[in-house]
């Protein structure tokens, strides 16, 4: 088992490319789940998570751990995927194809295989720690900022709150969950 932090592997990845594999295992689970939550499309939900991984893989040497978590990245990466494939109504291939990597044409079992991950908890033990860790009024915001992607002011009427306080509350779960998963408690 690899303890290097994810900030760590992308650094080492054009040096030593099992470092990527190690971070590739270690989120490939949880960005399936979310784009299979998304999608509802097991098929749509593998194709985005083979780009994301190889946007991911291309663009490596340029996170910044500064800039925030490299998980936090890989999202920012997959987003912008799902975005895409929303926008055009199919998933572009041009990191993929950038790399040289051919589609792997799915199996009925690997179908399956990816929705039973999508309705897994594939979040990672220490992130289901931290979140169950934050005050329920930060989890929640944070929860459905994040997850569910839901806009400060439709989470602000759910709460009976004004936005301001959303948005504080989602910043201060963040910030908890950042410095939990920093410190690996």
């Amino acid at each position: 088992m690899d303890v290097r932090s994810d900030d760590d592997l992308l650094a080492a990845t054009k040096a030593q490319p099992e470092a990527f594999a190690v971070f590739y295992r270690r989120h490939v689970a949880g960005v399936l789940a979310y784009f299979a939550r998304r999608t509802r499309c097991a098929e749509t939900a593998a194709d985005l998570t083979a780009e994301t991984f190889a946007a991911a893989l291309s663009g490596a040497h340029r996170h910044r751990p500064d800039k925030g978590p490299a998980i936090a990245w890989l999202y920012g990466i997959a987003r912008r995927q799902l975005a895409h494939a929303t926008q055009k109504g199919a998933v572009e291939d041009r990191a993929r194809t950038r790399l040289g990597m051919q589609a792997i044409p799915l199996t009925d079992e690997a179908l399956d295989r990816v929705e039973a991950l999508a309705t897994a908890n594939a979040a990672s033990p220490i992130l289901r720690e931290g979140l169950a860790a934050l005050p329920a009024d930060q989890r929640e915001a944070v929860l459905a900022r994040v997850l569910d992607e839901d806009d400060y002011a439709v989470i602000a009427r759910r709460a009976a709150t004004t936005e301001s306080v959303i948005r504080k509350r989602v910043s201060r779960g963040l910030t908890g969950l950042r410095q939990r998963l920093e410190s690996g408690i």
